[in-house]
């Protein structure tokens, strides 16, 4: 008796786990068939590059994991701008897109109160050609720092990061973020503030700038006092740029001064008599 009674409670107990299965699967079914329209890319397409009919479709997609700010309808993407790459099959997003109105080019992928600066390198200025656009970069600048005043002056050699976490817009002329593959270019051109522009402009007149590549999540900026060539090499830094004055004991000079005593004047003598005698052309008188 008590064996049918145990079958029959375990038979109870698999019917409802298969039927919660069941309830479950036809649950999820619905839920995936529950699909939108979204607008992707057929084709790369590059940064500052206005769209086109034939560079979007729209395919489906699961309702309940829709990208934010995806379009589904062509009509509003026709004309647009594209501030950043897009990949084969990649969701265009309105975060990606210029403001409405925008022109192609690099114009329209400059941040709001930016600007573009372009600075001249090599391949080792440019970081052997891995600054690509979409990087950051430090500027270090290697100038003549003058010390002193009037005829102590003089100058020495110092290099110093001058702007950091600049954001690389282009290289020559391309703007296409392919962050894979070097590209040695004689220009690139720098995303910065209209102060961080005129810091640049004077930098590159009074030393020669060299671009060093950063990590994109590292933000935290490195306060350097600069390396001269004393300390790069450890030697003593003077102690003052005042201009140092040697003093030496003083010396005694004695000097003889010889004073002359005033002679003293004779008392008056009376003389009672007086002869005068003649020797030859000459007299003379003598007193007595």
């Amino acid at each position: 008796m008590n064996n049918y009674r145990g079958i029959i409670m375990f038979l109870i107990a698999l019917f409802a786990a298969v039927g919660a299965v069941f309830i479950a699967s036809k649950w999820l079914q619905q839920r995936s068939a529950q699909v939108n329209q979204v607008a992707v890319a057929t084709q790369e397409i590059n940064m500052g590059q206005k769209l086109t009919g034939n560079m979007f479709k729209l395919v489906s997609w699961p309702a309940n994991i829709m990208p934010p700010e995806s379009f589904s309808d062509l009509k509003k993407l026709d004309g647009r701008v594209t501030k950043a790459t897009l990949q084969v099959g990649e969701p265009v997003l309105a975060t990606k897109l210029a403001p409405i109105g925008s022109l192609g080019g690099l114009s329209a992928v400059i941040a709001e109160g930016k600007r573009a600066i372009t600075v001249r390198v090599n391949d080792v200025v440019g970081v052997a050609g891995f600054a690509l656009p979409g990087n950051f970069v430090d500027i270090i600048v290697n100038t003549q720092k003058e010390e002193g005043t009037g005829s102590n002056k003089n100058t020495r050699e110092i290099s110093k990061i001058v702007l950091e976490h600049i954001l690389v817009l282009a290289v020559a002329q391309e703007a296409g973020r392919d962050e894979t593959t070097p590209k040695v270019v004689n220009a690139v051109t720098l995303e910065v503030s209209p102060e961080q522009a005129e810091m640049i402009d004077l930098a590159r007149s009074i030393g020669d700038l060299s671009l060093v590549l950063r990590n994109q999540a590292d933000i935290i900026n490195a306060k350097t006092e600069g390396v001269t060539k004393n300390s790069l090499l450890e030697f003593e830094e003077p102690l003052s740029d005042a201009p140092m004055i040697i003093t030496t004991p003083p010396k005694t000079i004695v000097k003889r001064i010889l004073i002359a005593a005033k002679a003293k004047k004779p008392a008056p003598v009376i003389y009672k008599q007086c002869t005068k005698v003649i020797t030859g052309l000459t007299e003379s008188l003598e007193c007595f």
